[in-house]
């Protein structure tokens, strides 16, 4: 009896100890927290952002030229080697301009583009961007270049700005309080593990990013594969124009990188991707693609095969944007939204975005109240529909009518784009200016997409409406309404073109610069 007592006093014992000192520990933990944070505030950011590519530079740097104190911490400061993120549309150079970065093209060895040739069964034609667009206040021509380059540039010129401090690191994860983010947790260069808080955490980690899982409960589809590398030491005929070949089974793409080098890419699918460490599609882009590129390109095509080139593939995905439901947090970039890389348009999309969000967050002078800040992001979110809308929804349209079918309906949809886009006067001027950023509105998308689509019936029904003919016509009629309803669906048909949020995005598209 008397051991039983002494046992049962011994556990009391132990669980009061233990309670105590969790309740200590806590405590202790709480209140290095609100040390750390009213240190924070003093001295420390008033936004963190995670990732320095594209977005991540441009947005420390505009920030912190309306006075923001910035921490950007990105995982790895050496000169990336992307084969995404190379050609910058008009309206990307733009957006750049706006916040006041378009130097950052400079001393790169960026190329001018000023349109685009396509071919299709032995035919050519060159669509170029128009240039007397009144409603387009800059220069009409886009720019290829290294990403890399571009990336570093970029940075430098954000850390040459006293209030941004670029630190390399990992984020771990991010630090939440009742549904509102209070920084990250991350590990330094030296490899200790640390925190920043701020009153606003911007995610911009890129497509591979693994924070936006717990942020959004979008996920990225696969839609193909982009496979490319570089012929070095060579210059196209017409460097001013990307090279679009529309073969099979998808398109081909050739422009010039820098002033020696020159990319070459086109897209494959995953139930049929040949292995580029077997040399499988060494073989394969020599034997099946390269008999299609038209005589004046297929020289500097086999170049970079001949030469050893190293080949990459990336994959093409398509993720529709979402907002979060935590607060004090916003994910942008291909973080937050991806579309089909065939219209070369990620880079707008995302300067675009950060040219809104900056606006908006400018009249804050205080980013701690997360209530204030969860309605700016929800106007972002609906601002920025006119642009996003309008290339995520052209992106998926062109990238199925570049892909080769034995099906008429597709097939017939396919050349009606080619003789569409080639056909001069409007009709190209019109979809060039979509295509390069120089006019994001939905309504003319959806417009010229089924101009498109008459073109394409017109042209099926010819020179009789057989009754073949017209069950193929109706067939095509139902590809055009697949590719343009599910993203009507998506983006919302109010936010896309209701006249209010199109009126919204021009005063940001079209304000002047403030640098």
């Amino acid at each position: 009896m008397a051991f039983a007592h002494v046992c049962l006093w011994t556990l009391l014992a132990f669980v009061l100890t233990w309670t105590v000192f969790y309740v200590t520990n806590r405590k202790k933990k709480a209140t290095e927290l609100a040390d750390a944070a009213a240190e924070e505030r003093r001295n420390g950011a008033d936004v963190i952002i995670v990732g320095a590519g594209v977005g991540g530079s441009a947005l420390a740097y505009a920030l912190a030229k309306d006075g923001r104190r910035v921490h950007v911490i990105e995982r790895d400061m050496r000169e990336p080697e992307r084969m995404m993120g190379e050609f910058m549309q008009p309206g990307g150079r733009l957006m750049l301009s706006k916040l006041g970065l378009q130097d950052c093209l400079d001393g790169i060895d960026a190329q001018k583009a000023t349109g685009m040739a396509v071919y299709k069964d032995g035919k050519e034609a060159v669509a170029s961007f128009p240039v007397d667009n009144n409603n387009f206040p800059y220069d009409p021509s886009a720019r290829s270049f290294h990403n890399g380059r571009f990336v570093q540039s970029l940075r430098q010129k954000a850390s040459s700005l006293s209030s941004v401090r670029l630190e390399e690191g990992t984020v771990k994860s991010l630090i939440e309080e009742k549904g509102v983010i209070k920084g990250v947790t991350y590990k330094n260069k030296a490899g200790e593990e640390t925190t920043a808080l701020a009153p606003l955490t911007v995610v911009c980690d890129g497509c591979y990013s693994n924070l936006r899982r717990s942020l959004n409960n979008n996920n990225a589809e696969v839609l193909s594969y982009q496979v490319g590398y570089i012929s070095k030491n060579c210059r196209l005929d017409d460097p001013e124009n990307l090279h679009l070949i529309m073969s099979k089974p998808s398109s081909i793409m050739l422009y010039q990188l820098s002033s020696t080098d020159v990319r070459c890419g086109f897209e494959l699918f995953p139930d049929n991707f040949p292995s580029i460490a077997k040399g499988e599609m060494t073989t394969f882009a020599k034997n099946t693609l390269a008999p299609q590129v038209p005589p004046k390109l297929r020289k500097i095509f086999l170049k970079g095969l001949d030469e050893g080139a190293h080949i990459k593939a990336v994959p093409a995905k398509r993720m529709t944007a979402t907002l979060s439901n935590k607060k004090g947090v916003i994910v942008l970039g291909d973080a937050f939204n991806m579309r089909h890389p065939s219209v070369a348009a990620g880079m707008m999309v995302l300067l675009s975005d950060i040219l809104i969000l900056r606006r908006l967050l400018q009249p804050l002078s205080n980013l701690g109240d997360a209530n204030k800040v969860s309605e700016v992001i929800k106007s972002f979110y609906s601002i920025r529909k006119p642009m996003s809308a309008t290339v995520n929804t052209l992106g998926t349209a062109f990238s199925q009518v570049l892909i080769a079918s034995t099906d008429e309906a597709k097939e017939a949809m396919r050349q009606g784009c080619y003789d569409y886009l080639c056909s001069g006067g409007f009709r190209t001027s019109g979809m060039m200016a979509l295509l390069g950023g120089m006019n994001p509105r939905p309504i003319s998308l959806i417009y010229h997409l089924c101009a498109i689509t008459l073109h394409s019936i017109g042209h099926l029904l010819s020179p009789f409406p057989s009754p073949i003919r017209i069950w193929h016509s109706l067939r095509l009629f139902g590809l055009a309404l697949k590719m343009l309803v599910p993203h009507l669906k998506a983006e919302g048909v109010s936010q896309m073109l209701f006249p209010a949020n199109a009126a919204a995005y021009r005063k940001s598209y079209m304000a002047a610069s403030v640098f």
